[in-house]
């Protein structure tokens, strides 16, 4: 048997099994809540862009775990001329930072981190949200 730690092998999840564990999250979404959520796009990045971080105000990098990009429900209107989809951005990165010095698991941070996001998309409030991620787990 070996003295090296059974964690010795592990590897952080690349992009692609990064949107898999998305997919997943978004998966253990309500129902009700994914169907009104259907035409949001869901991608994964490293990192946001400096456009985005500094539209925010961010300095950090590793400060923005995901961003919803589009025009909320509450404020849209049937006048409005179509732009690009409504998407959220997950980033891997600032996530797995914060995940390495948290306590939950990694699954249970990224469907926070989508549900948050999705419900910028609804103008939700963050006890809607909490709502919704306890129905999630």
């Amino acid at each position: 048997m070996s003295n090296e730690p059974k964690w010795a092998h592990v590897r952080a999840p690349t992009l692609k099994e990064f949107e898999d564990l998305a997919a997943d999250a978004w998966r253990q979404i309500p129902e009700e809540f994914r169907a009104l959520a259907k035409d949001v796009l869901i991608r994964v990045e490293n990192f946001a862009g400096d456009d985005v971080l500094e539209s925010l105000g961010i300095e950090n990098e590793f400060d923005l775990m995901g961003v919803y990009q589009g025009v909320s429900l509450e404020r849209k209107s049937v006048m409005d001329i179509a732009q690009e989809p409504d998407t959220v951005v997950l980033f891997r990165r600032p996530i797995l930072d914060f995940w390495a010095d948290g306590d939950e698991t990694l699954g249970t941070l990224v469907t926070h981190v989508l549900i948050h996001e999705i419900g910028h998309h609804f103008g939700l409030s963050d006890a809607d949200m909490e709502a919704i991620e306890a129905k999630a787990n």
